[in-house]
């Protein structure tokens, strides 16, 4: 079984070096910065589960000549499209495609190019940053992964793959129900996410402000209440956990989103927040707290944009 994993940053580069390290046959499509520069000094992971140094395979768009059986696809929301043109000449007749992005919009533009049967499902939580030397930072325990087949009769690959993640030492779970996974995190992210943007902070100095739990809490309920006129109702435990987990107090957690804007790049913000909108406006569910959270963030790009044109 051969493994294609697009990019080698943050989620890419850490669970790809999971997988080669438990044995897996990984190569990495990279960009040439990046090519030169793990060609140079190797694939470097520090983390709380193990640090790793590995000699890994990459290659270059350019250089992508031939099919692959696994194909992970790790990239941002916004770079969707280019990646999928990356990524076609490795898709062979009985490849499979592993996307990691976060929201559920991507499924939809995947199937469209490569077919329901090639794309399964994926949920990836865990908190990394790749430093400026190309070493990949795991900032916190948690590294969890899920995945499972979108259809009846499940991919050829799929099983030898969940028994090569079993192996790696990631937190793994072979998913019955992948895309009502998917829902739930999209419930917990656009919260954490629209919460922690809005405030400029943490969970913990959000929480610390007058109306900051009154902000999360509401935020998750909408954000719960859109899932469920969509199909997708999260569990009552479930939610009691987002619920617990976004109001510890002290708590330095912060959505990968709140980094982008405090570093004046683009956001996922229309694949996560504002998708959850679209289909509040459809459903006719009313989410004053999704809207705000969305158009704080719209502006920030607006304002993004215009310094950049000058």
């Amino acid at each position: 079984m051969r493994i294609l994993v697009l990019g080698a940053g943050g989620i890419g580069g850490y669970f790809g070096a999971r997988i080669q390290a438990a044995g897996g046959d990984v190569t990495f499509l990279v960009r040439p910065a990046r090519a030169a520069q793990l060609r140079e000094n190797g694939l470097k992971v520090s983390s709380p589960a193990g640090n790793l140094q590995l000699t890994p395979k990459v290659v270059t768009k350019d250089e992508l000549n031939e099919q692959f059986d696994v194909i992970i696809l790790s990239c941002k929301s916004y770079d969707l499209e280019s990646s999928i043109e990356s990524i076609a000449p490795a898709v062979g007749e009985h490849s499979v495609i592993l996307p990691l992005l976060n929201g559920v919009m991507h499924i939809d533009t995947l199937v469209g190019r490569f077919g329901t049967e090639r794309v399964l499902g994926g949920v990836a939580f865990i908190s990394v940053m790749l430093a400026p030397d190309g070493e990949i930072k795991h900032l916190y325990k948690l590294h969890r992964l899920f995945t499972g087949s979108r259809t009846p009769q499940p991919p050829q690959w799929l099983q030898p793959f969940a028994q090569l993640l079993s192996s790696s030492g990631i937190d793994f779970n072979l998913s019955e129900n992948i895309d009502q996974a998917m829902w739930d995190k999209i419930v917990f992210l656009s919260t954490l996410a629209g919460s922690t943007c809005i405030f400029r902070a943490s969970i913990g100095d959000t929480l610390s402000t007058v109306a900051g739990e009154s902000f999360i809490t509401g935020l998750l309920a909408e954000c719960a209440r859109i899932a469920a006129v969509s199909g997708y109702s999260v569990s009552e435990a479930q939610l009691a956990a987002y619920r617990k987990q976004l109001t510890e107090r002290g708590s330095g957690l912060m959505a990968s989103m709140l980094r982008d804007v405090e570093r004046g790049g683009p956001t996922e913000a229309d694949h996560i927040l504002g998708d959850m909108v679209v289909r509040a406006q459809a459903n006719a569910v009313d989410a004053p707290m999704l809207r705000l959270a969305y158009s704080h963030l719209q502006a920030y790009d607006f304002r993004r944009k215009a310094a950049a044109s000058k």
